[in-house]
C-alpha cells in the first residue's frame, strides 16, 4: 500500500454511490478496522459496537431493505432524535449538495420518478460488497453517539487509506430488527447508521460529484 498523508486522505474522502463487485481481501479489512479502533472516545469507553456484513448476510439483507422499501414498509428507528426546522443556511447547502448529486447522474430535479430512483439506490447498498452496521448498547447516550460518530470518521479515512470508498447512510438504521436478525442481536443492540464500501466503480458518473465545504470563517471563530 503506497502511504497517504493525512491531509489527503481528508481532502479525497468522499461519499461514493457506485461500487465494484469485487470483495475486499480480509486481511486489507483487518488493517483498515483495526487501525479505526484508535478513535478516540470520552473516559475510553470506546461504545460503538460495528457488524460487518459480506456474502450472503450482505445480500439477504440487501434484499429485505429493498423489500420493504419497496412494500412501503414505514421505517422503525432505534434513535428517535428530533430537531427543529433547518435555518435557510443549511437548507441552502443541503440543497447544493443534491444538486451536485443530480446533476452528476443527469437527473433534473423536476424529474420526480428518477430522483426515487436514486434515492432507492441507498437500499441497494450502491452495489458495495460490503455494509458496516455502527451501532451501541441502549445504556449510551448522546454522548456516546459522538464517540460513534469520530469513530466513523476514523473508519472513512482509514478506509480511504487503504484504497477503498465508502459512503455512511442513514437509511440504513431505518429497519434496525433486520440487522439484529441476521447477526443474532440482543435487543440492547441499537442500530444508529449503516457505512456502505468496497472499491469505487471508476464508470459510475455519480462518483464524480464532489460537493463543496462551507469557508472556514462560516463555521470556526477565532478570538482571544
Amino acid at each position: 500500500m503506497t502511504e497517504m498523508s493525512l491531509e489527503t486522505a481528508v481532502r479525497t474522502r468522499h461519499s461514493v454511490r457506485g461500487f465494484l463487485p469485487d470483495r475486499v481481501p480480509q486481511e486489507t479489512l483487518d488493517k483498515v478496522f483495526d487501525l479505526a479502533r484508535w478513535a478516540p472516545s470520552g473516559t475510553n469507553i470506546q461504545p460503538w459496537q460495528v457488524y460487518v456484513a459480506s456474502g450472503e448476510i450482505r445480500d439477504n439483507l440487501r434484499a429485505q431493505f429493498m423489500q420493504r422499501t419497496r412494500n412501503n414498509h414505514p421505517p422503525s428507528v432505534d434513535h428517535k432524535g428530533t430537531r427543529g426546522p433547518l435555518g435557510e443556511i443549511w437548507k441552502t447547502r443541503r440543497r447544493e449538495c443534491a444538486a451536485v448529486l443530480y446533476d452528476a447522474m443527469g437527473v433534473a430535479w423536476e424529474d420526480k420518478p428518477a430522483r426515487a430512483e436514486v434515492g432507492f439506490r441507498n437500499f441497494e447498498l450502491f452495489d458495495a460488497p460490503h455494509v458496516a452496521f455502527l451501532c451501541m448498547d441502549e445504556v449510551f447516550g448522546i454522548g456516546s453517539a459522538w464517540d460513534v460518530g469520530m469513530y466513523a470518521q476514523t473508519l472513512m479515512l482509514s478506509m480511504t487509506a487503504h484504497g477503498l470508498a465508502s459512503c455512511a447512510q442513514g437509511t440504513m438504521a431505518h429497519h434496525p430488527d433486520l440487522v439484529r436478525e441476521a447477526f443474532g442481536l440482543g435487543s440492547e443492540v441499537k442500530v444508529l447508521f449503516g457505512l456502505s464500501f468496497g472499491f469505487a466503480d471508476p464508470n459510475m458518473s455519480v462518483n464524480n460529484a464532489h460537493t463543496a465545504r462551507a469557508e472556514l470563517q462560516e463555521t470556526v471563530t477565532f478570538k482571544g
